[in-house]
């Protein structure tokens, strides 16, 4: 299974983005999907995450801009960013977790400057 994000990109302090993570196949008992980011010189961090019964959970930072979503199929999941700041310039990863193990996305860059 591959995780294809798409929509990231570069856009002004105040605007929104809208990442898409989609499987290729599916994955059995899944329990959650989520995003992190990266910026450079920081660790990972857990920005949202999303259960299998739709319960979602959020970082401080991104709370009140940030939203997560899944199709009704479970095959994508989505973070849609809004009043993005220069902190939220990163590379973000999606994946789907299963009671044993994950699946990542390749990342995707997104950049928040005037």
């Amino acid at each position: 299974v591959q995780l294809v994000e798409s929509g990231g990109g570069l856009v002004q302090p105040g605007g929104s983005l809208r990442l898409s993570c989609t499987a290729s196949g599916s994955i059995f008992n899944l329990i959650g999907m989520g995003w992190q980011r990266q910026a450079p010189g920081n660790q990972r961090e857990s920005v949202a995450v999303i259960t299998d019964t739709g319960t979602t959970a959020y970082m401080n930072s991104v709370k009140g801009r940030f939203t997560i979503s899944t199709d009704d199929a479970k095959n994508t999941v989505y973070l849609q960013m809004d009043n993005l700041k220069p902190e939220d310039t990163a590379v973000y990863y999606c994946y789907f977790s299963t009671a044993s193990h994950s699946h990542w996305g390749q990342g995707i860059q997104v950049t928040v400057s005037s």
